[in-house]
């Protein structure tokens, strides 16, 4: 049995990674927000930020992937196919109120 350092490195959430995964015309603003957020991240309570940031832009590199994102782009904007979040979400509603209720206080 051999010994191997114990780390946890996530690649989707790579900044090199998501980098070389973006399409060119997205590449400059994830940068933007890459570096707002690696620059908050130096007060510890800020780090969320840019695990969050990361995560986001991990996700949207992998929906810009997506052989068809144009075109469902194209049609959501033409309301052509469209399907409410509460058809294809379970518990859509109760997250809603959920959301708003805590918005609230």
């Amino acid at each position: 049995m051999t010994a191997q350092p114990v780390e946890y490195h996530d690649p989707g959430h790579d900044p090199d990674d998501i980098v070389s995964r973006l399409p060119e015309q997205y590449r400059s603003q994830f940068l933007a927000e890459y570096r707002e957020a690696l620059s908050a991240a130096a007060e510890p309570w800020r780090y969320r930020q840019l695990q969050k940031v990361l995560h986001l832009w991990h996700l949207r590199a992998l929906m810009y992937a997506d052989p068809g994102h144009e075109q469902a782009k194209h049609e959501a904007a033409q309301g052509i196919n469209c399907v409410p979040a509460e058809d294809v979400i379970p518990g859509w509603a109760e997250l809603v109120a959920a959301r708003q209720a805590g918005r609230a206080e």
